[in-house]
């Protein structure tokens, strides 16, 4: 009984804390600061513990809008876990978009995936590849291929948002180094920025520079080599 109690209780402190920290947090910030973090102590880990068994329950249930707003509690009590962001970036573009009515609707949840790892994720861990693999396959799988019925209408979304960053040569709102763009363009023979394909290659060509796990190593390479294939048919197939 007092086990049960103590759950209970910490479910609804999980609760609780969601929306404080929202309302507290400004609009500008990543992420809250580990002094504002170390204030919970101890309970810190306890919360999180618990804060992940209801996301495990929720994503059981099928309540994955639900799961998106608790994935943010999550990021503030582990903002330094990989697994974190990946976890609640994949929900928004896999489990959540494919929900949506439009494929327009599909592409802001898409899209929000993408701001969360690139925008987020990145900036409070920028040496980890774990973070540039999830963004890297992100482009290629949802944007770059077919697997999803609403692809076409990321593709020409992600060209809008390319081509206007282009045009105003504004590349840091999409955190894109022209040093590093250049080094893409050089080594893999990619000139067409807008293309879902070079931002894959991308972010995975920044992963293998900071990776320090085979296995993080071995899959960027991976994406890299496909992204390139692609983007080297799709050149062919417009001929």
């Amino acid at each position: 009984m007092l086990l049960a109690a103590l759950v209970a209780f910490l479910a609804l402190l999980s609760v609780g804390l969601q929306f404080a920290l929202r309302a507290a947090r400004p609009a500008s910030a990543p992420a809250m600061t580990e002094g504002a973090l170390a204030a919970f102590g101890g309970i810190r880990s306890i919360v999180a513990e618990v804060v992940w068994f209801r996301a495990d329950r929720l994503q059981d249930e099928g309540r994955y809008v639900e799961l998106a707003q608790l994935a943010s509690t999550l990021s503030y009590l582990e903002p330094h876990t990989p697994e974190v962001w990946g976890y609640a970036a994949w929900n928004l573009a896999y489990n959540i978009s494919v929900m949506m009515p439009t494929h327009e609707d599909r592409w802001r949840w898409v899209n929000a995936a993408i701001v969360l790892l690139r925008d987020k994720g990145l900036v409070i861990n920028p040496t980890e590849s774990e973070l540039y693999r999830e963004l890297a396959w992100l482009f290629e799988l949802k944007l770059g291929t077919n697997l999803d019925a609403a692809s076409p209408v990321y593709r020409a979304k992600w060209r809008e948002i390319v081509e206007d960053v282009a045009r105003r040569n504004a590349w840091e709102e999409l955190r894109m180094d022209g040093r590093v763009m250049d080094e893409v363009t050089k080594a893999y023979g990619l000139s067409d920025v807008a293309d879902p394909m070079y931002s894959a290659v991308y972010w995975a060509h920044i992963g293998r520079v900071v990776s320090k796990k085979k296995e993080d190593l071995a899959f960027l390479n991976e994406i890299i080599r496909q992204s390139c294939a692609i983007y080297r048919r799709s050149r062919k197939s417009e001929k």
